[in-house]
């Protein structure tokens, strides 16, 4: 399933606004996550949102292009690294990954963040729930 169809997309502004609002987030440099576990039944698994700075990427080339590595490195491993845990435990999630990084980074540097990034979204979400049994 190396597919990011477009109910995978996070587009609800209701559900962004909350995601922001209530939703924890961490840092896992060049990337910011700021995650939720949904209340409500999602089309997908794992809605999710990519996002760059437009003060700090004032071109749109630039911007296009880092979101592209950012979605390619997510669709190659949410299966195994994502996806699979959260259906174990029948949980569906919503969240957001923003690029803070200071320059354009390589696919491989992008790709081994990324996966690190999607483990550490598994450990927090497995930590706050054994905080709520």
């Amino acid at each position: 399933m190396y597919t990011f169809k477009k109910e995978e997309r996070l587009c609800n502004k209701k559900l962004l606004e909350k995601l922001f609002r209530s939703g924890s987030s961490f840092l896992c440099y060049p990337f910011r996550v700021s995650w939720l576990q949904a209340d409500a039944v999602l089309p997908a698994t794992v809605q999710v949102v990519f996002a760059v700075s437009k003060k700090r990427y004032r071109r749109a080339v630039d911007r296009n292009l880092i979101k592209r590595r950012m979605r390619e490195t997510y669709r190659l491993h949410k299966q195994d690294l994502l996806y699979a845990p959260l259906q174990e435990q029948n949980q569906q999630l919503i969240f957001s990954i923003n690029y803070i990084g200071k320059e354009i980074t390589d696919f491989k540097f992008m790709d081994k963040k990324m996966i690190k990034l999607l483990l550490q979204t598994c450990e927090q979400i497995n930590a706050s729930h054994v905080k709520v049994v």
